[in-house]
């Protein structure tokens, strides 16, 4: 990824960031979804491009290193995948008990300091069975962990190891990887960014990137990963700088051509009429859902993010009253951010360039695909409707809403005018999501945009764009 910031503009804001993907092959589209297994016609009938399935070492390998029950990702999974042209993506973690000195599930494992080719060393014998019995079955792609930029004592806390030991977790799972099958691409675990944020620290992934450039030979074998993963939730307005805080961390090192991914993000909803739940922060409604996720993935396309994934598919095995993100509900009936994901997909499947502009009021991303067309993607970030007025074209453009209802609508010789709704906004999560965000695929068109502000036409500017590499 290649990504550079733009200056600020008044109260005008133009980021943007370019890309330049790692992956040797691409999937059928950039966007994917955690867990689409288990209902293969609907993951199927949406076109996701890929999904992210847990590798369990400890059920992989439940008793001794000789051991191999790989039943808990069945041939039939990633068969139903790849008959779709959906690419799996491995989240490998969980040490069996027999393997660690520690917490079984979470603890190190014994003997990743010996040689990868030591039969002692653990997690090289089974990272490199498992590379190679899943690379023959068309899996390349490997996240090393997950979270373990949570400390202990916290909720979700699932490596007890220290930053040193994730290093060297990543250094043999690279070198053994890639001795059982060459094409194995490494991904470092997926980071919440706010635990560190929050907690004052400097970012796992730039502490990390510290260690690794501290071992003799991590330089001429890429620091030992070829991507990174973020994992973004809630609030819309956090996307994009988010993104851009990791840019400039790969940047710093040097390591602009290494890809970033989006691999969760979504905002639950727990206004949810068929599946309540109560928490005290973000009061999330099932049309805030379906915006957010429209909203995340034009603002990961603008700020340079290869892939974007929602988390997720579907909430199997979710006991009533527990905290539901799926597309899909546990009972296998679909939320309306199943559909709004298709519209993700086939909207902006085609971008080969991308660019933000936001104010007090808007925001506004445009894409510009390959098929020649520009696709503009627009929502209100506060309690206030807001009318946009896009370039003259000389011809009618095709207006949607997140849900894919499409609408013919003519400009005149000024260009198109967009009413955008404003956001649903209360006193605790302030604006957490944009309002109903409006898609508009026109021709591409010279001149500005203009934001109606107190009665008057004001610009707002696009300093510099993204490249998005051809899928």
């Amino acid at each position: 990824m290649r990504a550079v910031r733009a200056c600020v503009l008044g109260v005008l804001l133009a980021l943007v960031g370019g890309v330049q993907a790692q992956d040797a092959v691409q999937p059928a589209n950039r966007f994917g979804a955690v867990e689409a297994f288990l209902l293969p016609e609907q993951a199927c009938a949406l076109g996701l491009g890929w999904e992210r399935i847990i590798f369990d070492w400890a059920q992989q390998q439940p008793d001794r290193p000789e051991s191999w029950t790989p039943w808990n990702v069945p041939d039939e999974w990633l068969q139903a995948a790849s008959a779709c042209n959906r690419e799996v993506v491995a989240v490998v973690k969980h040490t069996p008990a027999w393997a660690t000195d520690g917490t079984p599930g979470i603890g190190v494992p014994r003997g990743l300091y010996l040689d990868v080719d030591d039969p002692g060393n653990l997690w090289a014998g089974y990272i490199r069975r498992m590379a190679a019995y899943y690379g023959e079955r068309g899996v390349s792609r490997f996240i090393i962990w997950n979270e373990p930029d949570i400390p202990a004592g916290v909720y979700g806390y699932e490596f007890e190891g220290s930053i040193e030991d994730y290093a060297r977790l990543l250094q043999v799972a690279y070198t053994a990887a890639r001795q059982a099958n060459a094409d194995a691409h490494i991904i470092l675990a997926g980071t919440t960014y706010w635990h560190d944020v929050n907690a004052g620290r400097v970012l796992y992934v730039e502490r990390l990137l510290r260690v690794l450039e501290a071992m003799p030979e991590a330089q001429q074998n890429g620091y030992y990963f070829d991507a990174l993963a973020l994992h973004i939730y809630f609030r819309t307005d956090t996307v994009y700088p988010i993104v851009h805080a990791f840019t400039d961390i790969l940047r710093a090192h040097g390591l602009s051509d290494k890809a970033i991914w989006i691999v969760e993000t979504n905002a639950s909803p727990n206004l949810d009429p068929l599946w309540p739940v109560t928490r005290p922060q973000y009061q999330i409604t099932l049309d805030q859902q379906s915006a957010f996720v429209v909203q995340a993935a034009a603002l990961g396309l603008a700020a340079g993010a290869d892939r974007i994934g929602v988390y997720k598919f579907f909430d199997w095995t979710l006991p009533p009253g527990a905290e539901s993100f799926g597309l899909i509900r546990a009972d296998e009936s679909l939320r309306p951010a199943y559909t709004a994901w298709g519209t993700v997909i086939r909207e902006m499947s085609g971008a080969a360039r991308a660019a933000y502009t936001q104010t007090d009021s808007a925001a506004l991303v445009r894409i510009a695909r390959a098929d020649g067309q520009v696709l503009w993607v627009a929502w209100a970030r506060g309690e206030a409707p807001v009318v946009l007025r896009l370039p003259p074209t000389g011809e009618s453009g095709q207006l949607s809403d997140a849900y894919g209802n499409i609408v013919t609508v003519a400009g005149d010789a000024q260009g198109i005018t967009l009413a955008l709704p404003p956001a649903s906004c209360n006193r605790r999560d302030g604006c957490a999501v944009g309002g109903m965000p409006a898609l508009l695929l026109q021709p591409a068109a010279e001149g500005e945009v203009l934001i109606e502000q107190s009665g008057a036409w004001v610009p707002m500017r696009f300093e510099e764009e993204m490249r998005v590499d051809a899928e």
